[in-house]
């Protein structure tokens, strides 16, 4: 039995006919054939449709496309805006620190408070699923950073105007004279810094200034504020102590007589005591310090309004040498 086909038509020979009669497939094989074209079709097309998303971009994709890179665009921009925010927020941060704060003399803002933290690890991990995902968290961060900055910076702003509005106030306070008359600086004993006791003949440090004078000599409040102290302080002999507020505290010391009392409240040139050589002392004097925010700061950086420029140098020069204290 010979067989062959054409177009799918099956012939077999018959012996006993002598003839050639026609086989038809089973619904198996039918099945079969059907299913191999079909196969052939999905896989053709399949190839095709792949091609064409390779090669083509649909008017939908085009779109989506365009609106990302929109966006990207757009999230670039606004990361260079805020990076320029930020620049001139840095440059407000320095002069509020260096400059406002300074003319006030009060304490600059802790770093951590001005930049502080934006939470933790997973505060942005919403983000992460959004396309150019690390742009979009890089500029939410910068974004949050500016938020904080500016609101410590509003706050340190409207401090230092309510500071502004008692500024007469503050001027007449702060310790702006010599405690006692020198216009020819020659009472100028001994300044501020590391200084050999006079007794123990050892360096120590200073935490104030001397001012050589008779006893008896007038001793004046180097500005407004009210007696906290007057009394006999170890060391110090007859003492007084101004609380002028605004951080600000003045000591005059080894007085023969205190003329004020705690709890009264004395203006700037007022007579407060008298010289004397009380207390740990080798010669008449008066030893006067200034207490800034409960730190000795240098009495000689506040004469401004005592000395002219010439003479504020002569002072420094004088304040600044090495020898021997009087307490």
């Amino acid at each position: 039995m010979g067989l062959f086909g054409r177009r799918k038509v099956y012939y077999f020979y018959n012996p006993n006919t002598l003839n050639y009669e026609r086989v038809y497939p089973s619904a198996k094989e039918r099945f079969f054939v059907v299913l191999r074209h079909l196969s052939v079709g999905i896989l053709i097309g399949a190839g095709v449709f792949a091609v064409f998303i390779y090669f083509f971009t649909s008017p939908i994709e085009a779109l989506l496309r365009k609106e990302n890179m929109l966006m990207k665009t757009q999230y670039d921009v606004l990361s260079l805006q805020l990076n320029d925010a930020l620049a001139v927020l840095d440059n407000i941060q320095e002069r509020d620190d260096n400059l406002y704060r300074a003319i006030f003399q009060v304490k600059e803002i802790p770093e951590y408070v001005r930049k502080p933290g934006v939470g933790g690890t997973n505060r942005y991990d919403y983000l992460m699923n959004m396309p150019n995902a690390d742009l979009v968290v890089e500029t939410t961060k910068k974004m949050d950073m500016l938020k904080r900055q500016l609101y410590v910076q509003s706050n340190s702003l409207d401090e230092l105007i309510g500071m502004g509005k008692t500024l007469d106030e503050r001027s007449r306070c702060v310790p702006a004279i010599q405690p006692l008359s020198n216009k020819d600086l020659k009472r100028t004993a001994s300044g501020f810094g590391m200084r050999i006791d006079p007794i123990y003949r050892t360096l120590r440090f200073h935490t104030g200034m001397d001012f050589a004078a008779p006893i008896g000599t007038d001793i004046y409040a180097t500005g407004d504020g009210q007696v906290s102290f007057s009394g006999w302080k170890q060391g110090y002999g007859n003492c007084i102590m101004i609380d002028h507020g605004f951080g600000f505290e003045t000591l005059y010391g080894h007085n023969s007589r205190n003329l004020v009392t705690v709890g009264q409240k004395v203006v700037r040139g007022e007579i407060i005591a008298l010289v004397g050589n009380t207390g740990k002392s080798v010669g008449s004097h008066l030893h006067y310090e200034v207490i800034l925010n409960n730190k000795h700061d240098n009495p000689a950086k506040y004469y401004f309004m005592d000395l002219t420029p010439q003479e504020y140098d002569e002072m420094i020069q004088i304040a600044e040498n090495r020898g021997q204290v009087m307490d």
